[in-house]
């Protein structure tokens, strides 16, 4: 696993083989980033359910002005923290469980990425969150990656859909912020 594009193409990254997550795969990233590219410059972006942080920090080697990197599970942390190391960036780095930290911040992001652990219930509960605590700026985007359709529920008067693709057994979906 290795960023694609950017400031840090190459950089190799740990963390693809860390129990109970899956690293969204290079070619499926690669269209997810060009689609959302025009955005990611001086953007604040938060990485929800992080993982390994190979989204956030894509995200990052793209020109995000900086990027909130969340999970609950210590070990992500760890690989998080070092897949960072030789980054020269502005992040954040919480080891919390999602509805706690959404409940908490005060911060506006431009670009949400929700990459939650399939078979859950996380997409609507963290839109709903996002939503409620009014997490996401106008014109922001909510980045899914979802197992299962029954999942993307949102507020049609608040979300327009830009994306919806499936790639093997994931679907990517873009939702833009328009109110």
């Amino acid at each position: 696993m290795k960023v694609i594009s950017g400031l840090y193409k190459g950089k190799k990254l740990k963390g693809y083989d860390i129990e109970g997550t899956r690293p969204t795969m290079d070619r499926v990233k690669e269209s997810l980033f060009a689609s959302i590219n025009s955005y990611i410059k001086d953007s604040i972006v938060l990485d929800l359910f992080a993982g390994s942080g190979s989204l956030g920090i894509e995200a990052l080697s793209e020109g995000a002005k900086e990027v909130h990197f969340c999970d609950k599970n210590k070990k992500c942390i760890n690989v998080i923290n070092e897949n960072l190391k030789d980054c020269n960036a502005n992040y954040k780095v919480y080891n919390k469980d999602f509805r706690t930290l959404l409940k908490t911040l005060d911060i506006k992001f431009d670009i949400i990425l929700i990459d939650p652990p399939y078979k859950t219930n996380f997409v609507p509960i963290s839109v709903e969150l996002i939503d409620k605590n009014n997490l996401l700026k106008e014109n922001g985007l909510l980045v899914l990656e979802l197992d299962n359709m029954d999942n993307l529920v949102y507020n049609k008067d608040i979300y327009k859909e830009v994306k919806n693709k499936k790639y093997g057994d994931k679907y990517i979906v873009i939702l833009k912020k328009i109110l």
